[in-house]
C-alpha cells in the first residue's frame, strides 16, 4: 500500500533544484553547518520533550507516553478522545515539519512556503481539488464519532505548536524564516482528511499506463502496443482468490462458487475506431497510427504534468505496491496465524510510516481501542497493525479508478451526444511567497476537471488524435478531463477507526465496506484462529470501453455507470489451501467474475513467489515459524534470471573481456545479494537487453530524459536518404518512470520472446562499433558486451571486485533541503548510502528502474510479523526512525538494521511495554 511523503517535489529536473531558495540552503549551511552556535541551540530546541510532565489545557484526565529505545510511542489514556488528542501531540513533537509540508501539498499551497517555483505544481493540485473534496467529506459524509477523534487529533497538535516559535518545531523553519515570513498555521481535522486524498492519488491505478499507450501509437501499431502489455499469466501467477463467483440471485460474492457462464470475460474489452489513441494498423509493423502526432505531443505534455504532481507515497507505477501474506496455525510451529506485510514504496526521510501503540487503560464501551502499529504523521488511528483480537495488512489492489476523456469543448461548454453542456467554473487564488498572488480558473465537466487547462500545450489536445468518423468537428482540439473515485466524498477515515476497534472478520468486512479509496488489499487473522480477505474500495463499473485508452467524451455510452456493489467484491474466508498471498497480482481469474477490477495488475512474480515459498515450506507436514516468514521477506531471487541466464550462458562469446564477464553467471543461485558480482553484471545485462529491444524503440515521451538516439520521424516515409534523415531524439521521462522500467510487466513481455530466434524485436540497427542485430542471440551477445564496459565504467575492470550493493544504493535523502541544495547541505541532511540487495519485482522489492539506471527507488517501507494472539512475539521494524529532526538520536537509528533485513521486538502488552520502555512522559490538564 500505501514512499515521497512529507515534501514538496524533489525529482531530478532543473524546476524541482529550484525548490528551495539558495540563499535558504547558505543560511543552513552557514548555520548548522559546522555546528555553529546558532546552528546547535536552534537544532535542540526543536526536539521533543520525552520525560517530565507537561500540561495541556484541552486534556480531561492524564495521559502516559512510554517511548522505547527507538524512540517509539506508546499512548495510554482512560478515554478516546484525550487518546487522540495525545496521539497528535505526540506525533506533532516527532514529526510536524513533514505533516505541514504534507498539508501543503494536498492543499495546493506550496508557493506559500517555496515561492514561484511551485505555482504550476499547486495551479494542478488545486484543480484536482483534493481540499475541497476532503471538505465535503468532513462537512457531510463523515460520522459525528470520526469527527470527533478528528477534532481531538487537531487539538493535540494546536496543543503542542501553543506559544511555540516557528524555530522551536523544526530547524527547516529557522532557515525558512531568513527568506520568507512564513507562518504556521493551526492544525485542522480537514488538514488530516486531506491526506487520504493524497495517498489515493498514488494509489490511482493505471493512469500512466492509459497515456503510455496512447503515446505508443506515435510509432507502434495495436498488435505492438498488445505485446508490450500481455494479459496476466493466470497459468503461471495465481491469483490471490482462488475460485469464487458472483451469485445471480442474490448479487453477493460467494467465495465457494464457480464460474457463470463466462459472461462478462475481462478479455473482451473494446477498442473501437472512435476511442482516441487505439492504432489502426494491425499489420505488426512499426509506424505511425495516422494522424497521431497531435494527440502524442498533448498526451506527451499530460505525462509532463503528472509528473511534476508531489507523489507523496512515490512513482506511480506497476512497482508501488507490497507484500502480505497470511498462514492458518495449522501450518505454523505456534499453531496460531502469522501474518506479515511489508509496503513497497520509495524511500524518504523520515519514513512515510510512524510507529505507535494506542491503549485505553481500561477498554470499555466508551474507550474501545487498544491497537498498536503503523500510522501516518498528521492522520489519527493505526492503519496498519494489531488489536488485542485481530491483524491485518495492506497491498494495493491496483484498481483501474481514473479515466482520461476527450472532451470536444468550445467557449460555451463541452460537446455531449451532440448538445453543449456548460463548465462547472471556480476561482482559486494561490498565494506566493515573495511574489504577487496568482488566480486561475478551474473547469469541470460532469466526469471531472478539465486537466488540459493546466498547460499551455494541452490547450488544443487531439486536434490529430487518431479517433475514427464518430468524432465531431475538431474544430481547435479536445481538451482532457479526468474522471477519479477519490474526488467524490467518501467514508475511508470512517473506515480506519472501524478497523482499529474490529473483533472478528464480520466487523473486519464492515469496516472494510467504507474503505473506499485508496481501493487496498486487506487480509485479516484473528485469536480464533481465523484467516481472511477482503477487496474493498470504490471501482467503477464502465458503459463502453475498458478503461485502457482515453475515452471519447461527447459519448454518453463511455460514462461510468455506477460502481461495484461491496457485496460483489472479492473476499476469501478460511481457504482449504491455508494461507492468503497478496503482493499486487490478479485478485480472481478473469473467467470467474464478471466485473472488471482492472486491466492493469501487477504480473505476479512476487506473489508467485511467495506462494511457491509457503508451499516449499509445508509440504510433507512441514510448519513455518515467525523467523521464516521474516525470511521470506528478505527472498532476493530473480525471476527473469531463471528465464534469461540459461540463454546467455550459450552464447559464444570471443572477446576475453566479456567472456571473462560472463563467466561470473556460470553457477549463479540467482539469488542478488548485496555482495553478488554476478547479480550485478545480470542485472547490467537485463537493462541493456531492454533497451536494445524495446527502449530505443518507444517514443521520446516514455523514455529517460538524457538518453538520446537518431531516429526517422515518425511521419517518415520511404528509405532514409538526404531529403529524409534520421534525427537526434532524447527522451523526456524522468528516469525513476521511464520505460522500459524492467519490472514483472516486461518478464512477461520478454517470457515468449525468448522462445523465438527471430522477432522484430532482437533487430536493431548497427553503429560505429557495433553491427546490426537481426536474431536473439546476436542482441543478447551485444547486451553482454554493453553490459561489460558500462559496469567497467562504473565498477572498475577487474570483475572480481564487482558487487551488486555497490551498484544498487540507497541514499535517504531529507524530503526537502536534502533534494534540492548543495552537496554540502545533502550531506548534512540526508543519510547513506546503504549497498542492498534485492531488486526489481523480487520479494525483497528494493526496485529500480532499468530505464533510468541501478539506484534504488523502491524499498519495503516498512516490515512487520505478527504473532496472532502472541502479540508480545510479534517483531517489527520501520525504514527509518521515529524523528523527524535531522539531528536526533531516532532520525535513522533503525535503518541499519532493516538494511540487514533484521527486525525488532514489538511490545503490546502493559507488562511488555513497561519492559521496553526508556522514556515516560506525563501529559496532564
Amino acid at each position: 500500500m500505501p514512499s515521497n511523503t512529507t515534501a514538496p517535489p524533489a525529482k531530478k529536473k532543473g524546476r524541482r533544484a529550484r525548490l528551495i531558495l539558495l540563499v535558504l540552503v547558505l543560511a543552513l549551511v552557514a548555520g548548522v553547518g559546522y555546528g555553529g552556535f546558532w546552528g546547535v541551540t536552534t537544532v535542540r530546541a526543536s526536539f521533543p520533550q520525552t520525560t517530565g510532565e507537561i500540561r495541556l489545557d484541552s486534556l480531561s484526565g492524564e495521559v502516559e507516553v512510554k517511548r522505547d529505545a527507538n524512540g517509539v510511542p506508546q499512548i495510554y489514556a482512560d478515554n478516546e478522545a484525550d487518546l487522540f488528542r495525545a496521539q497528535g501531540y505526540v506525533q506533532a513533537q516527532d514529526r510536524f515539519y513533514e505533516m505541514d509540508v504534507r498539508r501543503h501539498v494536498t492543499a495546493g499551497r506550496l508557493s506559500e512556503m517555496f515561492g514561484e517555483s511551485q505555482i504550476e505544481t499547486d495551479s494542478f493540485l488545486r484543480t484536482l481539488g483534493w481540499r475541497r473534496v476532503a471538505q465535503q467529506e468532513y462537512d457531510k459524509v463523515l460520522s459525528p464519532e470520526t469527527k470527533k477523534y478528528l477534532q481531538a487529533y487537531a487539538e493535540g497538535v494546536n496543543a503542542y505548536l501553543k506559544d511555540r516559535d516557528p524555530a522551536d518545531v523544526s530547524v527547516e523553519y529557522a532557515a525558512l524564516a531568513l527568506t520568507n515570513d512564513y507562518a504556521i498555521e493551526p492544525w485542522t481535522p480537514v488538514d488530516s482528511v486531506a491526506w487520504l486524498k493524497a495517498m489515493a492519488w498514488d494509489l490511482r491505478g493505471n493512469m500512466q499506463d492509459e497515456i503510455d499507450r496512447s503515446l505508443m501509437t506515435s510509432r507502434m501499431s495495436a498488435s505492438q502496443i498488445k505485446q508490450l502489455y500481455p494479459d496476466y499469466p493466470y497459468a503461471l501467477h495465481q491469483p490471490i482468490v482462488d475460485g469464487g463467483a458472483v451469485d445471480e440471485s442474490t448479487g453477493k460474492f460467494d467465495p465457494k462458487g464457480s464460474a457463470g457462464d463466462g459472461d462478462g470475460d475481462l478479455t473482451t474489452g473494446e477498442t473501437p475506431g472512435d476511442v482516441p489513441g487505439s492504432g489502426s494498423d494491425s499489420s505488426g509493423s512499426s509506424g505511425s497510427s495516422s494522424g497521431g502526432s497531435g494527440a502524442q505531443s498533448q498526451l506527451g505534455a499530460l505525462s509532463e504534468v503528472l509528473d511534476g504532481v508531489p507523489a507523496l507515497l512515490g512513482p506511480n507505477g506497476n512497482g508501488i505496491g507490497s507484500n502480505s501474506w497470511v498462514v492458518s496455525g495449522q501450518y505454523t510451529t505456534s499453531g496460531k496465524p502469522l501474518l506479515a506485510n511489508d509496503p513497497h514504496l520509495a524511500p524518504q526521510l523520515p519514513s512515510l510510516w510512524y510507529q505507535m501503540g494506542l491503549h485505553c487503560r481500561s477498554v470499555s464501551a466508551t474507550c474501545r481501542y487498544d491497537v498498536s502499529g503503523y500510522t501516518f504523521s498528521g492522520m489519527p488511528g493505526v492503519i496498519i497493525g494489531h488489536n488485542d483480537k485481530i491483524a491485518w495488512g495492506l497491498t494495493n489492489l491496483g484498481a483501474d479508478v481514473t479515466d482520461l476523456y476527450l472532451e470536444k469543448i468550445g467557449p460555451d461548454g463541452y460537446l455531449v451526444d451532440g448538445k453543449v453542456k456548460p463548465f462547472t467554473v471556480r476561482d482559486e487564488t494561490i498565494k506566493v511567497a515573495g511574489g504577487e498572488d496568482r488566480t486561475i480558473t478551474v473547469r469541470s465537466t460532469e466526469r471531472g476537471p478539465l486537466v488540459s487547462d493546466r498547460s499551455s500545450d494541452l490547450e488544443k489536445v487531439g486536434q490529430k488524435a487518431p479517433v475514427g468518423n464518430a468524432a465531431p468537428d475538431r474544430g481547435t482540439g479536445y481538451g482532457v478531463s479526468l474522471q477519479w473515485t477519490a474526488l467524490q466524498p467518501g467514508k475511508s477515515m470512517d473506515a480506519i477507526f472501524a478497523l482499529d476497534r474490529a473483533k472478528d472478520f464480520d466487523q473486519f468486512r464492515a469496516a472494510a465496506k467504507n474503505f473506499e479509496v485508496p481501493s487496498q488489499n486487506l487480509i485479516y487473522a484473528d485469536t480464533e484462529g481465523h484467516i481472511g480477505y477482503q477487496s474493498p474500495g470504490k471501482i467503477p463499473q464502465r458503459g463502453k470501453g475498458d478503461g485502457t485508452l482515453p475515452a471519447p467524451g461527447w459519448d454518453s455510452s463511455y460514462r461510468w455507470k455506477g460502481y461495484i456493489p461491496f457485496e460483489q467484491l472479492p473476499y476469501e474466508y478460511n481457504p482449504k489451501r491455508g494461507y492468503i498471498v497478496t503482493a499486487n497480482q490478479a485478485v480472481i481469474d478473469a473467467k470467474d467474475y464478471p466485473d472488471l477490477l482492472t486491466k492493469d495488475w501487477g504480473y505476479g512474480s512476487r506473489s508467485q513467489r511467495i506462494n511457491d515459498l509457503i508451499e516449499s515450506k509445508t509440504k510433507d507436514g512441514g510448519k513455518i515459524s515467525p523467523d521464516d516468514m521474516r525470511t521470506m521477506q528478505t527472498d532476493n531471487r530473480s525471476e527473469i534470471a531463471t528465464l534469461l541466464n540459461p540463454l546467455l550462458l550459450k552464447i559464444d562469446i570471443s572477446d576475453p573481456y566479456v567472456r571473462e564477464a560472463q563467466k561470473l553467471l556460470e553457477g549463479w543461485d540467482y539469488t542478488q545479494e548485496p555482495d553478488s558480482a554476478a547479480a550485478a553484471y545480470f542485472n547490467a545485462v537485463w537493462r541493456n537487453v531492454l533497451k536494445l529491444s524495446f527502449g530505443n524503440k518507444l517514443p521520446k515521451e516514455l523514455r529517460a530524459e538524457g538518453d538520446c538516439i537518431n531516429v526517422r520521424p515518425a511521419d517518415a516515409t520511404g528509405p532514409v536518404d538526404e531529403q529524409n534523415k534520421l534525427v537526434r531524439e532524447c527522451g523526456q521521462r524522468d528516469p525513476d518512470s521511464a520505460q522500459p522500467d524492467g519490472g514483472d510487466r516486461w518478464y512477461e513481455v520478454v517470457r515468449p520472446l525468448l522462445k523465438q530466434e527471430k522477432s522484430e524485436w532482437w533487430v536493431t540497427p548497427g553503429n560505429r562499433t557495433d553491427q546490426a542485430t537481426e536474431t536473439r542471440d546476436q542482441l543478447l551477445a551485444r547486451a553482454m558486451k554493453d553490459a561489460r564496459w558500462e559496469l567497467t565504467a562504473k565498477l572498475g575492470k577487474d570483475v572480481s571486485t564487482w558487487s551488486w550493493g555497490r551498484l544498487h544504493q540507497l541514499t535517504l535523502k531529507n524530503q526537502t533541503l536534502g533534494t534540492a541544495g548543495p552537496g554540502v547541505v545533502q550531506q548534512l541532511l540526508n543519510r547513506g548510502p546503504w549497498n542492498l540487495g534485492g531488486g526489481e519485482a523480487a520479494v525483497d522489492a528494493t526496485g529500480w528502474n532499468a530505464a533510468g539506471g541501478y539506484e534504488v527507488i523502491w524499498v519495503p517501507s516498512m516490515r512487520m510479523v505478527v504473532n496472532v494472539g502472541d502479540w508480545d512475539k510479534s517483531r517489527w521494524i520501520n525504514l527509518t526512525g521515529a524523528s523527524g529532526h535531522a539531528f536526533n538520536s531516532h532520525y535513522t537509528d533503525q535503518t541499519d538494521a532493516w538494511a540487514k533485513g533484521d527486525l525488532y521486538d514489538w511490545a503490546y502488552g502493559r507488562a511488555a511495554v513497561d519492559a521496553a520502555t526508556k522514556d515516560t512522559l506525563k501529559l496532564k490538564p
